[in-house]
């Protein structure tokens, strides 16, 4: 069966209609009135209409412009420098080199690091090259915290905090470590175990403190990275100078072996809980013995001091 025919009527009233909805459409839509035109109120073409309506012109915006080339090298720099790739005071390449590496001409490089400089993200010396700035490191190091560090009684908070830190820290390490922080864990954990079988203190204390800046940096918690970062220095001392008065304890480096490698081989199996646990007793050891040592030197000084008048006194033997 053939479809009806339109009448030329019915062909009629259906232009009519679709004049006056148009009309309609134009005085209540200000991009059809030709609010944007060049010449407002003139009757646009059915072709312009739907053209302006489809791409309206973008009048209140500026137009864009190309980030500098100097200015891409900084940012990407600098986020080499939060991602930790490059480390507080780790020396650059020389500038040849770099610009090759980074397929920018050398003045252009110069920009890009002169800005950073001016930032305070690198530093430099005459004929030494640029270096990434200890960032943080001022603020850690400010006369306040250094005379905290320096007072017996806030010991323990210290040790309270790197608690609290580190033991999150390995619990994130175990969840989100890929196998290059895996390696860097289970290497450091190696060296300890050499460093212990040689009898080498001070070693064994450096790869002590590698671990535990590994398990920060495997925590990808870039916060927790920088603020440990800049503890650093703090941190070696005090693992250091804790070793020093807990060798004076029977069997104390065994027991300090064996919870570093217990906390490794947890981050290597994966197994944040434990991780978690591991790191915990680890410092609550820690903690319990330094206080056990500060009592017993605290006796040992007062007997001492009883002996001699505290110094001042003119016993005679």
């Amino acid at each position: 069966m053939a479809p009806p025919r339109l009448s030329v009527v019915r062909v009629a009233f259906l232009l009519v209609k679709s004049f006056f909805q148009a009309k309609s459409r134009q005085e209540t839509n200000p991009i059809i009135q030709g609010k944007y035109c060049g010449r407002p109120g003139k009757m646009l073409s059915l072709l312009q209409k739907m053209q302006l309506a489809a791409f309206p012109p973008m009048q209140d915006h500026k137009p864009l412009r190309p980030e500098k080339v100097a200015d891409s090298v900084a940012r990407h720099i600098e986020g080499l420098i939060l991602e930790g790739s490059l480390q507080p005071g780790e020396a650059l390449l020389p500038e040849r080199e770099m610009a090759m590496r980074l397929n920018v001409s050398r003045p252009t490089l110069r920009d890009a690091l002169k800005a950073l400089e001016e930032r305070g993200l690198l530093t430099s010396r005459e004929g030494r090259g640029m270096r990434v700035a200890r960032i943080g490191a001022g603020a850690i190091t400010d006369p306040l915290i250094a005379m905290l560090a320096e007072r017996q009684e806030v010991a323990d908070d210290y040790l309270e905090f790197r608690d609290v830190v580190e033991s999150s820290a390995a619990a994130m390490a175990a969840e989100r470590a890929n196998d290059l922080d895996l390696a860097r864990i289970g290497e450091c954990a190696r060296r300890i175990a050499e460093a212990h079988d040689a009898g080498d203190p001070a070693d064994e204390a450096e790869a002590d403190a590698a671990l535990h800046l590994a398990i920060y940096e495997a925590s990808h918690n870039l916060v927790l990275l920088l603020i440990m970062r800049a503890l650093s220095s703090n941190l070696k001392t005090d693992v250091l100078q804790n070793r020093q008065r807990l060798f004076t304890i029977p069997d104390i480096r065994e027991t300090l072996r064996d919870q570093h490698l217990a906390i490794a081989g947890t981050i290597m199996r994966r197994q944040p809980d434990a991780a978690r646990a591991a790191a915990h007793e680890h410092l609550a050891y820690l903690r319990r013995t330094v206080q056990q040592i500060r009592e017993d030197e605290d006796r040992i000084g007062l007997s001492q001091r009883r002996l001699n008048g505290g110094g001042l006194g003119a016993r005679r033997d």
